[in-house]
C-alpha cells in the first residue's frame, strides 16, 4: 500500500494545519477529507435534498464531482469553493449529511483513491478507523471544547471581520455535531486503538507538528 499517514480528531483541534504541515515537511500530498464532506453537504442542502436515506441515493451522488487543484483548494463540480466550506452552515450541513449510508460509501471511495494516489497525509474523523485502518501512521488530535471554539472564532473572524458569531455560539455548535459525529452509528468518531493521541491545547501548532514527525 502507499503510504499514508492518518490524522484525525474534532474540529477546531488543529488537525487540518498540523496535517498540512505535515505534509509539507514529508513533502507528501494533504488530504482533507472533512473539506469532501463539506462539500457535499453544501451540495445537497443547495439542492434541496433532505437529509435522509431515503432520499438520498448512490445514482444521485454521481452528479457529484470533489477534488483538488494544484494548489489544494476544493472543488465542487469544478467550482471552488474553499470560502464556503470554513463556514458553520457548512460544517452543520456536513455532520448532518455525513450520517447517511450513500454519503459515506461515495467519500470513502473517493478518499481512498484519491489518498492511495501518492504518499498521503490524511485527516478527518475516520480515517484511523474505516478509510485506512492499515496507515502507516496514526494520530489522534485533541483540544479542549473552549480552545477549539476560540480557534475556530479566529479563523471566522480572519476570513469575515464583520461577523457577528460569537464563541459561545460557536462552542454550542460544535457541542452539538461532536454528540452527532460521535453517536452516529455509521464510522463515528473516535480514536483507533492503535493511534497516538497529541492534546494540543497549550501547544504551539510547531510544537505539535515536531512531535508528530518525532514518532514517524
Amino acid at each position: 500500500m502507499v503510504a499514508v499517514i492518518a490524522i484525525d480528531g474534532p474540529s477546531g483541534s488543529g488537525k487540518s494545519t498540523v496535517a498540512h504541515l505535515v505534509a509539507e515537511k514529508q513533502g507528501w500530498f494533504y488530504l482533507n477529507t472533512g473539506a469532501m464532506y463539506r462539500a457535499v453537504g453544501l451540495y445537497l442542502a443547495d439542492n434541496n435534498i433532505p437529509c435522509d436515506d431515503s432520499a438520498v441515493k448512490e445514482e444521485m451522488l454521481e452528479a457529484v464531482d470533489v477534488d483538488f487543484d494544484e494548489e489544494g483548494r476544493i472543488l465542487l463540480n469544478k467550482k471552488d469553493i474553499s470560502g464556503r466550506i470554513l463556514t458553520p452552515e457548512a460544517a452543520r450541513h456536513a455532520s448532518d449529511y455525513s450520517k447517511l449510508s450513500a454519503v459515506r460509501k461515495l467519500m470513502t471511495a473517493l478518499q481512498r483513491k484519491i489518498g492511495l494516489s501518492r504518499p498521503s497525509v490524511v485527516e478527518g474523523r475516520d480515517i484511523g478507523t474505516v478509510v485506512f485502518p492499515d496507515a502507516d501512521h496514526k494520530f489522534f488530535i485533541v483540544a479542549s471544547p473552549e480552545e477549539r471554539a476560540r480557534r475556530r472564532y479566529l479563523q471566522l473572524k480572519e476570513k469575515d471581520p464583520k461577523t457577528t458569531i460569537t464563541i459561545e455560539e460557536i462552542l454550542r455548535r460544535q457541542q452539538e455535531r461532536d454528540k452527532q459525529d460521535a453517536e452516529r452509528a455509521l464510522a463515528p468518531l473516535k480514536q483507533a486503538e492503535d493511534a497516538i493521541l497529541v492534546d494540543t491545547t497549550e501547544k504551539t501548532i510547531d510544537e505539535v507538528v515536531e512531535e508528530i514527525m518525532g514518532r514517524l
